[in-house]
């Protein structure tokens, strides 16, 4: 009960902050394509949080994160969000190559 309501005391301070305050790689970077860039930021950003407030229940964060459900769940997004960005690159070359070719006539 009480880790509960640390935890929601930390939810709590944690939105009344901002977010850039959540020290990242910006996910707009060229040849970037690593899209869980989002989530691992907000991840450590809401970890920075509660272990700020409490670090019994940081800890218990940072263990709950190393759980195999946990790494394995987030390996499979690397790899299929991986997969998935190489393919829009394609996409976006094929495009680029059609519109010089057929609309510019380069």
């Amino acid at each position: 009960m009480l880790q509960s309501r640390a935890l929601v005391i930390a939810l709590i301070l944690l939105l009344s902050t901002t977010l850039p305050e959540v020290h990242s790689k910006s996910i707009f970077e060229k040849d970037r394509r690593d899209w869980l860039v989002i989530p691992d930021a907000i991840a450590a950003y809401i970890y920075e949080a509660v272990n700020k407030m409490s670090p019994k229940v940081g800890q218990f964060l940072a263990d709950a994160a190393q759980t195999p459900a946990v790494v394995v769940t987030r390996n499979f997004l690397i790899r299929e969000t991986t997969k998935l960005s190489i393919l829009a690159e394609q996409l976006v070359e094929k495009i680029k190559n059609l519109w010089y070719t057929k609309v510019l006539g380069y």
